[in-house]
């Protein structure tokens, strides 16, 4: 426990306060809707239906507040970058903003859930008060729009109405049946297999969010709950006043022979997100605007495995290592952006991505870059954005993890050591690399050995051949290739890629690894970045947790996963 606190007691401290501040409205507005005595009168209508419909209308509100706070990227990327207060805590918490925002997502969706259980049994209890004729209060209460058309409690005003009716020809029914199913559709087309499999699904289903918020700010105009008004509280107080409702007589003179008045429940819902939509309107602006700036692609190299480099050049570009862009090629699809990292170094005068096939929008712009036609594709960059990369050279020691074209992050890193030693950088913090590559296929490799061959001549040249360690996991192979890999096990290069560290067969080791790094750097603070799949985060994860030690003054392991 003491160990997982080193590395998540922020994060932690933030889920803490957003579910206390939950915990606290939704027990706040039940207990008000529960007991206030403008509401007295509503309740007998529709009992505690009423205060779970409001409480969780709250949490909804506050909900639809935060959402989309995580996906501002350049608000997240100025917190990380230019804000001094950012210190490594809190950029770390930056990091889990897809992580929160899902958060977000699951809590709307519970409240929704809530919300719109609570309003059928408040409709059917509307619609049974309606054709009530036992002279109970509540059936009274729902006959007082024939005395005075503006003075009703009860919105259903006919026998023949029903509840249907009800929830598909009023505002607030039919913008909630409409949120609702945006919702359904936002979160179930988020799923791991459907974002991995069929991204376009996930991306043209995610703008139905502009749905989402239209409908939650026109849902409670009609104002359909009503509750007693105050000055009709001072006249006519439900608590001594009440039983004239029900035993009134035509002649009654007493002060509380006046019926009450009531007024709607005024609509919050655009106080609460009035700022984020502001903000993310003034963010999509600026991606829009900057996403118009002229691209120019300057080479396009096809590496093994059916890897796409795409070098490119934009004016006013500056990036730092480890950040993504979003790029769109207008000739496969207008809406359509997707994220990668930048491959390239800072210190470079143009900037690269990697594109691997893994779909078919990347297939179809492989595809097209593939066919050498006289005018090169016109794309469309926006970016860069913060990740947890960035970091990296703000610790003593770094393990990067990347699997497959996870590599891409730790190219960026790898080149601008490269720059750093070629220009005998003084400033560079980090001391030691240790770096980790996990690929199926031998192919995979291939790209990334000319920099790993430059960077262990370099290194060897500046006298700094420990400064970086490096593991190369092959985890498919077949016989041949293990056969091959162990006849020339004596040669000074590795027969699979050509480089002096031998390759691995099989996957790490973690403990041994972590244990060999704890060992060698007995009181450094370690950044264990990767970028790769869940299962292999969740190992790094433990790793971290289990070599951390509670003493500040010894080894600590802080793990960071790159989240696009």
């Amino acid at each position: 426990m003491g160990n997982w606190l080193v590395n998540h007691w922020f994060s932690a401290a933030v889920l803490a306060a957003w579910l206390g501040i939950n915990v606290f409205l939704f027990t706040y507005y039940f207990l008000f809707f529960d007991q206030d005595e403008r509401y007295f009168y509503t309740r007998a209508i529709l009992g505690s239906a009423l205060a779970w419909a409001r409480a969780s209308a709250k949490c909804l509100n506050f909900n639809s507040m935060l959402i989309l706070l995580p996906v501002c990227r350049n608000l997240l990327s100025f917190l990380r970058g230019t804000c001094s207060c950012c210190r490594r805590t809190l950029r770390k918490q930056l990091d889990h903003n897809l992580a929160f925002h899902k958060l977000v997502a699951y809590a709307l969706a519970l409240f929704t859930a809530v919300h719109t259980i609570a309003h059928l049994f408040n409709l059917e209890r509307y619609n049974d008060s309606q054709q009530a004729t036992d002279g109970s209060l509540a059936a009274v209460l729902s006959k007082m729009h024939l005395k005075d058309s503006n003075k009703w409690l009860n919105p259903i005003h006919s026998n023949q109405t029903t509840v249907e009716y009800v929830a598909f020809t009023t505002i607030p029914g039919l913008t909630g049946v409409i949120i609702t199913l945006a919702l359904i559709l936002m979160i179930t087309s988020s799923t791991e297999f459907i974002r991995r499999n069929y991204f376009e699904v996930f991306w043209y289903t995610h703008h139905l969010f502009l749905v989402y918020f239209a409908g939650l700010v026109i849902h409670g105009i009609a104002g359909l709950v009503r509750g007693q008004t105050e000055d009709s509280m001072e006249e006519v107080h439900p608590r001594r006043c009440a039983e004239y409702l029900v035993q009134k007589h035509e002649e009654c003179r007493h002060v509380c022979c006046k019926n009450p008045e009531f007024s709607s429940i005024p609509a919050e819902s655009w106080k609460w997100v009035l700022a984020p939509v502001l903000l993310y309107v003034f963010e999509r602006i600026l991606r829009v605007w900057r996403a118009r700036q002229k691209v120019v692609v300057t080479k396009v190299i096809m590496h093994p495995a059916k890897v796409l480099e795409l070098q490119m050049q934009k004016k006013g570009f500056r990036m730092e290592v480890g950040q993504y862009i979003f790029v769109n090629c207008p000739a496969i699809s207008l809406l359509e952006w997707h994220p990668f990292t930048l491959t390239s170094a800072p210190e470079e005068d143009f900037f690269s991505i990697h594109i691997r096939a893994a779909g078919d929008w990347t297939e179809r712009i492989i595809d097209t870059f593939q066919q050498q036609k006289p005018e090169m594709p016109r794309i469309e960059v926006d970016g860069p954005f913060g990740t947890a990369s960035e970091d990296v050279f703000q610790y003593e020691v770094a393990m990067l993890v990347g699997a497959g074209i996870g590599v891409t992050p730790f190219a960026s890193i790898l080149k601008s050591i490269w720059y750093k030693f070629q220009q005998a950088d003084q400033t560079l913090k980090t001391k030691k690399i240790y770096f980790y590559w996990l690929c199926r296929d031998t192919g995979a490799f291939a790209w990334f050995n000319d920099l790993l061959a430059s960077l262990e001549q370099k290194m060897a040249e500046s006298g700094k051949a420990d400064f970086l360690t490096y593991r190369l996991f092959l985890t498919g192979w077949d016989t041949s290739i293990a056969n091959n890999a162990a006849l020339h096990y004596d040669t000074a290069t590795d027969t699979v890629t050509g480089l002096r560290h031998k390759t691995i067969f099989g996957r790490p080791m973690w403990n041994a690894e972590f244990s060999a790094v704890a060992t060698a750097h007995p009181r450094s603070v370690v950044g264990v970045f990767l970028c790769g799949p869940g299962a292999l985060a969740k190992d790094l994860q433990r790793s971290c947790h289990q070599h951390s030690s509670l003493d500040p003054r010894k080894v600590q392991f802080y793990f960071n996963k790159e989240n696009f």
